[in-house]
């Protein structure tokens, strides 16, 4: 019976690539020129830090723009609130990984108001959707990245037929 896996991952070995050439580009920037400002990445959370909020802002976008070059999907960034400490600036973003139970819930619910005939369950941080046809299972691939999907970056691995 063809399967195939919902997940939410992204390659960390990009997200280092990314956060690596943000730092270089951060160095070269003009409105930069004499600011301590840096990049850091432990694990799955970005540290931003600066001298003022405002800098911060042009970071995270220069964070952005390097994470889309490098093929990872903007919409995995949790942007924490910057926390402001006398002549420093910090911000936290957060690097989603995973399926949680309230979003496969509602990619199961968001399947079965489809229509389909297919079979959606949730196993871990996952969701495998399995049905007779392979043109349902990627009638399901095409509803999820349309504008009636989630907002989330969403992979489909492991389909077999």
């Amino acid at each position: 019976m063809p399967s195939f896996d919902i997940v939410s991952e992204f390659d960390k070995h990009e997200a280092s690539n990314a956060v690596d050439q943000a730092n270089r580009e951060i160095q070269t920037r003009f409105d930069f020129k004499g600011v301590t400002a840096s990049f850091t990445l432990n694990g799955e959370t970005v540290s931003l830090e600066a001298e003022v909020d405002f800098q911060l802002k042009q970071m995270l976008d220069v964070l952005r723009n390097k994470l889309i070059a490098r093929g990872v999907d903007a919409r995995c960034m949790d942007v924490q609130e910057p926390v402001l400490s006398g002549v420093r600036a910090r911000q936290e973003v957060i690097l989603k990984q995973g399926l949680d139970q309230k979003q496969a819930k509602d990619i199961v619910k968001r399947i079965k108001e489809s229509k389909l005939k297919v079979q959606a369950q949730i196993q871990g941080e996952k969701v495998r959707v399995t049905g007779k046809k392979r043109d349902d299972l990627q009638a399901v691939m095409a509803l999820l990245r349309g504008e009636e999907g989630p907002d989330l970056p969403l992979q489909f691995d492991n389909f077999r037929d």
